[in-house]
């Protein structure tokens, strides 16, 4: 049987794995959207697709791993310290990450999440 000592130990490690994973997202991210960045400019004669390439792939990263490190405060927050003032600075946390998302969404795909795709018609 887990202690709480031990229970604890254990959801701090899996929130550290999330928030790793979080910032390995975004990381990676950066560079495989450089690599592609790079080969549209050596194989394509249109820079501007290849820079509109990178600024969606990099959002599309960042976006991933704002989730995955949201993920982690939830977690941290819920299972470990679930007092008010926690609760209060997750909910900042949560405010200024779902800003940038919503703005890295409009970014990325010309529109807001709430809206459907565009179609062409």
């Amino acid at each position: 049987m887990l202690g709480e000592e031990d229970a604890i130990g254990m959801i701090h490690a899996i929130t550290r794995i999330v928030e790793v994973a979080g910032i390995a997202t975004i990381l990676m991210g950066a560079i495989v959207s450089a690599v592609f960045f790079v080969r549209a400019l050596v194989t394509q004669s249109d820079r501007k697709a290849a820079y509109k390439g990178l600024r969606s792939n990099l959002g599309r990263s960042i976006l991933l791993g704002l989730e995955l490190l949201v993920a982690a405060d939830i977690i941290n927050t819920v299972a470990i310290e679930p007092t008010l003032r926690s609760v209060a600075v997750l909910a900042g946390i949560v405010a200024i990450r779902t800003f940038l998302s919503f703005s890295l969404e409009l970014e990325i795909e010309g529109r807001w999440p709430w809206q459907g795709h565009k179609t062409d018609s």
